[in-house]
C-alpha cells in the first residue's frame, strides 16, 4: 500500500515559502514513517492549504494560519489514527 502524500500549497506573491517549508519539516519529522512525501506547491491568491492526498486538512481562508500542532492532529487523524502526538495532544 502506498503511503499518503501531503501537499502544502502556499502563495508565492505573499512570500509564504518559509512558513510552508517550516510546516513541511514539522510534518516530515513527526510522520517520517507514515508519509510517502511532503510536497511544496507554489500558488497565488493568498493560498495556504494543506492536503493529505486529495483531502484538504487545512485552508487558511477558512481556518487562518495554522499552528503546527493543529495541522499535525488533522494529518494524524488521517494517516495514523490513534497515534499519540505527545505534548501536541495536550489541551
Amino acid at each position: 500500500m502506498d503511503k499518503p502524500r501531503v501537499e502544502v500549497e502556499y502563495c508565492i506573491r505573499c512570500r509564504w515559502l518559509p512558513r510552508a517549508a517550516w510546516l513541511a519539516q514539522e510534518l516530515l519529522t513527526t510522520f517520517e514513517n507514515e508519509l510517502g512525501a511532503v510536497a511544496l506547491v507554489p500558488g497565488e491568491g493568498g493560498v495556504f492549504t494543506v492536503r493529505v492526498d486529495d483531502t484538504v486538512v487545512w485552508n487558511r481562508k477558512d481556518d487562518g494560519f495554522p499552528e503546527p500542532t493543529a495541522v499535525k492532529r488533522r494529518v494524524r487523524d488521517l494517516v495514523a489514527p490513534g497515534r499519540p502526538l505527545g505534548h501536541a495532544d495536550a489541551p
